[in-house]
């Protein structure tokens, strides 16, 4: 079988364009991203993904393997995968900061732990979340969905034919703001149940200065902290589901896909 270098040159575009942007998402994809997964493993899985999704690829437009809009081209499906990833990391760093809300004001902030993700101390009431909303995006099937939606992005958001405007990625930037709105409102019950907790301390040692209220009022706080922890887990995976459909329409907007 003879091939020429024009065949040759079609096909590896048509095998490498697509591998870029599925390892760019595969790189800052939750639970795929953690340092815990080794990168020949997440590099397995890209070139796998590669070659089924090859097939269904239009021909990308490649004249010149080492040219400079060929590396131009590689690096922006490169920045269309990190981007999608990176949403859905977005999606966990919201559970991150209300466990981190939540665990300074009830003095359970002094009790770290290592992210695996990021590798910093955190929260151990952050890392508790986090491993809630990993557990309900891959129970969500998040992860499907994602790959998914970049599939179906090659057929309405061709290699080399468009790419993402100002406005695109000004979206994504505004969108970050629902991070700390929701992560917010997941606190804000306990935040709430707290402050009625100090005043009620504060009225005690109005009423009896004797008391030491720093030493008692510390572990009640703690205690209490813990009892609202568990009383408000019910609405865990309700703020989890809003906040992840919210992710699913940004990607489906950016990507001009819209998962079946």
């Amino acid at each position: 079988m003879n091939f020429s270098e024009a065949e040759i040159i079609q096909a590896i575009a048509d095998y490498a364009l697509p591998f870029m942007r599925i390892s760019g998402m595969l790189g800052a994809m939750v639970a795929l991203s953690a340092k815990t997964v080794p990168t020949p493993i997440r590099v397995l899985l890209a070139v796998t993904l590669a070659i089924m999704v090859m097939p269904l690829v239009p021909p990308v437009p490649m004249k010149d393997p080492v040219s400079v809009e060929t590396f131009v081209m590689g690096i922006q499906q490169v920045i269309i995968g990190l981007s999608i990833g990176f949403i859905s990391t977005l999606v966990l760093e919201t559970f991150v900061i209300a466990g981190q809300v939540v665990a300074m004001q009830t003095g359970l902030g002094f009790a770290s732990i290592v992210d695996p993700v990021n590798g910093i101390n955190v929260p151990a009431v952050g890392q508790f979340y986090l491993i809630l909303a990993t557990l309900l995006f891959l129970a969500f099937d998040g992860h499907l969905n994602m790959i998914q939606m970049l599939v179906m992005s090659f057929e309405a958001f061709p290699i080399g034919e468009a790419w993402w405007n100002a406005e695109q990625f000004k979206a994504m930037v505004n969108w970050s703001a629902w991070m700390f709105i929701a992560a917010l409102t997941l606190s804000l019950a306990p935040i709430v149940s707290l402050l009625i907790i100090n005043l009620a301390f504060g009225v005690m040692t109005k009423a009896a200065p004797q008391l030491n209220i720093f030493t008692i009022g510390f572990s009640f706080a703690q205690i209490g902290g813990l009892i609202i922890i568990w009383l408000t887990l019910n609405n865990f995976t309700n703020h989890f589901g809003q906040q992840w459909n919210r992710a699913q329409q940004l990607m489906c907007n950016l990507l001009n896909v819209c998962p079946g």
